[in-house]
């Protein structure tokens, strides 16, 4: 088991439908104003608490990232400029795991235990992250948002009445500088470098299916590089310039 967390911040803690954030993203790709967006999704949300919440999280996400994550989300705003649409889930889903810490606990511990089972319980998930962050008020309720949210970004099906999960088929991502991005959001993630081998299977980023020679597109992304470990290891890292 892992330590409780003293101090934690959950940040997103309500369910963000995924043409939302494509809209922050769309904002963000054309200079819009915050403002801008904020009319637009008060059009689709009521309740003020509930907007100014939502907003928090898609303002956060592209339009006011947190500085030590600009650099990062200015990149993933320029492959929306470059690929369009098609990106629109890969990317969200890695500015989420690195800019919420909590979404991408959540995140990981689904596509462990998907990948272990091939279902799981929504209170599997809920318990596993009450036994890192404490079973304080407000946690099971997050994690049950982010999971209401991972299902409508077409990550996973709720059967059982929402109770169970279901894995999605997962979302093939063609484009080589998509890739690199999407693993090192897994990297910023995690902290650590992850073994070549395993990159496909990284649980944080289950949704997706990366089927390139992964040690070829880390070794000629700018902002990775493949270390070898060991007479066969190999593992990517983030470049120590980053």
């Amino acid at each position: 088991m892992e330590n409780k967390s003293k101090n934690f911040f959950i940040g997103f803690d309500r369910y963000v439908q995924m043409d939302w954030c494509a809209l922050a993203l769309e904002a963000a790709s054309n200079n819009r104003s915050i403002d801008d967006v904020k009319s637009q999704i008060a059009q689709v949300l009521t309740g003020v608490d509930s907007r100014r919440k939502s907003f928090d999280i898609l303002r956060r996400l592209w339009l006011q990232p947190l500085p030590e994550h600009a650099e990062f989300t200015k990149r993933g705003v320029e492959l929306f400029q470059a690929g369009g649409t098609s990106l629109v889930a890969s990317l969200n889903w890695g500015c989420a795991v690195v800019t919420f810490p909590f979404f991408g606990k959540t995140a990981e511990i689904t596509g462990r235990l998907l990948s272990i089972q091939g279902d799981c319980s929504v209170k599997e998930v809920q318990r596993r992250m009450a036994e890192i962050y404490g079973d304080r008020d407000g946690v099971a309720r997050a994690v049950s948002r982010i999971l209401q949210s991972q299902e409508n970004w077409g990550m996973i099906e709720r059967v059982a009445k929402g109770k169970r999960l279901i894995r999605k088929s997962p979302i093939p991502v063609v484009n080589d500088q998509a890739v690199a991005w999407l693993i090192e959001a897994a990297l910023r993630y995690t902290g650590k470098a992850i073994p070549v081998a395993t990159l496909q299977s990284t649980a944080v980023i289950y949704p997706f299916l990366l089927e390139q020679h992964l040690g070829y597109v880390a070794s000629i992304s700018p902002t990775l590089e493949v270390r070898s470990e060991g007479p066969c290891d190999q593992v990517v890292a983030l470049r120590t310039s980053l």
